[in-house]
């Protein structure tokens, strides 16, 4: 059960976290040098080629749900690139002492500006990526821009804030290990058993600040599964927060020590497997994106909780009762699920989350387009902390609400939490009456008895 106090609480919070940055007093001079030393290291031949292959045919445009519900020149995610596209013209390609003659420098105007084009209106979703005819990867350039916008002290405070609390106290919106312990508690109570700081485990489950303070159902239900499975499991307090704002803000040197945390806990236990909670950009932030100290790739598999259950679920090893009409007093039993940007379109999660609900008995009826070319939510990727945002996020909020009110669906299945918060700010907001659920909760509700 959603404590819808605490869902507003959480949002009053958001609002007062520009008050709690602590920004680094910089000249202009320094501002730019800072982040064009790090456009400069961050563009390899890969970010050169993409650069430099754009024909500006203007196709990403139609996959990109900012310009899409504005619609804004501005916005085009080719755009979003052009500040790199001049470094790289300037300083790092073949004919860059020729370019330099008629072409201008950096500024920090320029930088203020791009600000609002790299954080605010883009969810680094990928969606402009499967459209375009070169191929080229936008998300890692506005990645990139990100950090050198984050060296420079122009990531929004929002992230900021967020970053230096978890990089500075390991806590996140003030939750840590004595949080994490309250709430296992309460879950423990409702007769769920949690395995906590458990010296060996196969699984090491992990969960976010969002399911501690508000989405608690989605853990316990994550760990009722886990205990009818069987597994050999735990949680580690001092591992436990799966959200990562250093991948948000920009800063390459908190997100690695925000991996590391999760790491080390999990080599500590000796696990096989870390399971992410329903988290779609925790999910590249350790999957794809973190490595052992030494460069190694991590000796262990880390999996999306939705993706387990759908695997455990087609190996036959995790059964579901089929949901009986009888036992819910529904007319109907419509649903349709969407596709989390990082799951999905980054990482190829399509497949499990449905085998699961398909399990359920339910009828599944998917939107258009669906899976891959899915749209976005609008406020993935640091996106829905960013107070001045808001009004654009929820105009790109909107392609999705009426792309799922086209499928006469009742719910619609998550298996982000940053989604459904995104979900339930737009839905009160426009008084939408669609039922927003989690694929692993719901599993966990039909599990046999």
């Amino acid at each position: 059960m959603i404590k819808m106090d605490v869902f507003h609480g959480f949002l009053e919070a958001i609002h007062h976290l520009p008050e709690m940055a602590q920004s680094e007093q910089l000249t202009d001079e320094e501002r730019v040098a800072r982040a064009k030393a790090v456009m400069r290291a961050k563009t390899d031949r890969g970010l050169a080629l993409d650069l430099e292959a754009c024909v500006n045919c203007g196709y990403c445009s139609e996959a990109c749900h900012f310009y899409q519900s504005t619609p804004d020149p501005k916005y085009t995610p080719s755009r979003k690139l052009d500040l790199l596209r001049r470094l790289h013209a300037r300083e790092t390609s073949a004919f860059a002492p020729v370019r330099r003659l008629f072409m201008r420098d950096i500024t920090v105007a320029d930088l203020m500006e791009w600000q609002e084009l790299v954080y605010d209106s883009c969810t680094e979703c990928g969606r402009c990526s499967l459209v375009c005819p070169m191929g080229i990867n936008t998300a890692r350039g506005v990645n990139v821009m990100r950090e050198a916008l984050y060296e420079a002290g122009l990531a929004p405070l929002e992230l900021q804030a967020v970053a230096q609390e978890q990089a500075g106290r390991g806590t996140v919106f003030g939750v840590g290990p004595d949080e994490l312990r309250q709430t296992v508690d309460a879950l423990r109570a409702q007769g769920i058993s949690i395995p906590l700081d458990e010296p060996h485990a196969d699984i090491m489950l992990v969960s976010t600040v969002i399911d501690v303070l508000l989405y608690q159902d989605a853990l316990g239900a994550a760990a009722r599964i886990l205990n009818h499975l069987g597994a050999s499991w735990t949680l580690r307090s001092a591992g436990f927060e799966a959200a990562n704002f250093g991948l948000l803000s920009g800063s390459e040197a908190l997100q690695k020590a925000a991996s590391k945390r999760l790491i080390d806990e999990a080599l500590a236990i000796g696990a096989k497997t870390v399971i992410l909670p329903e988290c779609g950009h925790a999910y590249p932030a350790l999957r794809w994106e973190a490595r052992l100290e030494n460069g190694q790739p991590l000796p262990f598999e880390v999996l999306a909780v939705s993706e387990y259950v759908g695997r455990e679920i087609t190996s036959g090893r995790l059964k579901a009762v089929p949901l009986a009409p009888a036992a819910t007093g529904e007319v109907s039993r419509k649903i349709t699920y969407h596709d989390a940007c990082k799951l999905a379109r980054h990482g190829g999660v399509m497949d499990e989350p449905r085998a699961a609900l398909k399990a359920l008995g339910m009828e599944l009826i998917e939107t258009t387009p669906t899976a891959e070319q899915n749209w976005c939510c609008g406020g993935g990727a640091g996106v829905f902390l960013i107070n001045r945002a808001e009004s654009l996020r929820h105009k790109a909020w909107q392609i999705k609400r009426e792309q799922i009110d086209a499928t006469g669906a009742d719910a619609v299945v998550v298996s982000c939490a940053s989604c459904r918060l995104n979900f339930m700010a737009g839905a009160e907001a426009d008084q939408w009456p669609t039922k927003i659920e989690s694929v692993v909760e719901m599993v966990a509700r039909q599990l046999p008895a």
